[in-house]
């Protein structure tokens, strides 16, 4: 079986990690997306608030599993029996960390990266410009699934 995992923090999950995704089930037998556990990171969401909306969301992938994790992500895909690591990059500038990364994991562990260019409508999106967005009352609803919205509109009110 051949299987990848898509980690991220996914706080909150937006179009764009759902498009990588999407891609990677169609590319692997079994796709984990994997929530990393930074207890030194503030979030908006919880690891389990993030768990629960990224199930929803992905529900329509009978082949992609949510999971979360605390350390290594090697680790993770040893312990797991899972042989790489699907990753999205918007501009170049992410390509020159997340090849350190990849090369990084490969040396550790033989796990094998895969990265997959982001869809242009997508590449400048992320969680953090979509949190500060929403902050302000701006326009988010092309940037995230309509029940991410609301709960991030929500969590938002909350913290008024």
């Amino acid at each position: 079986m051949r299987r990848a995992v898509c980690p991220g923090s996914y706080d909150p999950v937006t179009n764009g990690h759902l498009d990588i995704i999407e891609r990677a089930s169609k590319l692997f037998d079994e796709v984990v997306v994997a929530v990393l556990i930074n207890k030194s990171k503030k979030s908006l969401f919880t690891v389990e608030e993030r768990l629960e909306m990224l199930r929803e969301v992905t529900e329509p992938w009978p082949n992609v599993r949510i999971d979360a994790w605390h350390g290594l992500l090697v680790d993770y895909c040893k312990t797991n029996g899972i042989g790489a690591i699907v990753k999205g990059l918007r501009a170049v500038s992410d390509f020159d960390y997340e090849l350190q990364m990849a090369q990084m994991n490969q040396q550790l562990s033989g796990v094998e990266t895969m990265f997959m260019s982001t869809n242009p409508q997508y590449s400048f999106l992320a969680s953090s410009l979509v949190k500060e967005v929403a902050t302000y009352g701006g326009e988010v609803s092309n940037l995230v699934p309509p029940k991410i919205e609301q709960r991030l509109r929500e969590r938002l009110a909350e913290r008024g």
